[in-house]
């Protein structure tokens, strides 16, 4: 028998997302989708194992994208690449600009936006430590159908405003971290993730704002 504890997740069934309209990429209308996603009528708590290969359900995951504005008036994005050992299998040696993870039965019992904050802020407390203060909102969500990894996830992006550029990794796992411009990080979109080269192209269409 195995010593592993088994984790459960946050989750809601692919026919609540499809009810509030499917879509592929990146959505920005959070009012149509958020109160019907993190209803506790719909959400459920699921065995991670169970439902990392069935696209019938959708795992919650936050998605953070760190930002802060330098002298010259222009924003700069925290990126890093996830390590060998680090998160999810299908995303590693992959750069990023978001942090985030699984919501856990553990943040909460009743699988409802207090717990998804829980979460959200427990997955950024063990990724990255944050030395300045920040401003975080909800810019819109992000579904990706044509990949195995995105189609038992969606995504919840928020961007934290911070007012210094102060974030150092709290994971061995997130290496070549550091902020840099949008320019910078479009020059090597084709080494990210998919969600962040979605979130990228969202933020240069201004859909971040």
């Amino acid at each position: 028998m195995s010593g592993v504890p088994q984790e459960d997740v946050l989750v809601v069934p692919r026919a609540v997302l499809e009810r509030a309209g499917m879509f592929q990429g990146f959505q920005a209308d959070t009012a149509a989708y958020l109160p019907l996603l993190l209803d506790p009528r719909h959400t459920l708590w699921r065995p991670r194992a169970a439902v990392e290969e069935d696209p019938s359900f959708k795992q919650l995951i936050p998605y953070c994208v760190l930002a802060s504005r330098a002298a010259d008036g222009g924003w700069r994005y925290f990126a890093y690449t996830r390590g060998g050992g680090q998160g999810e299998a299908r995303l590693r040696a992959k750069r990023s600009v978001g942090i985030g993870g699984h919501i856990s039965s553990v943040d909460g019992a009743h699988g409802d936006d207090v717990s998804y904050d829980a979460g959200m802020r427990r997955e950024l407390d063990e990724e990255v430590a944050i030395a300045a203060p920040y401003t975080a909102r909800v810019v819109g969500l992000i579904n990706d159908d044509a990949t195995p990894v995105g189609s038992v996830h969606l995504g919840i992006v928020h961007v934290l405003e911070l007012e210094r550029a102060e974030v150092a990794p709290r994971e061995s796992g997130l290496v070549d971290c550091g902020f840099a411009t949008l320019e910078a990080l479009l020059a090597d979109r084709e080494l990210f993730e998919t969600w962040s080269q979605i979130a990228l192209d969202a933020i240069t269409a201004g859909r971040f704002a």
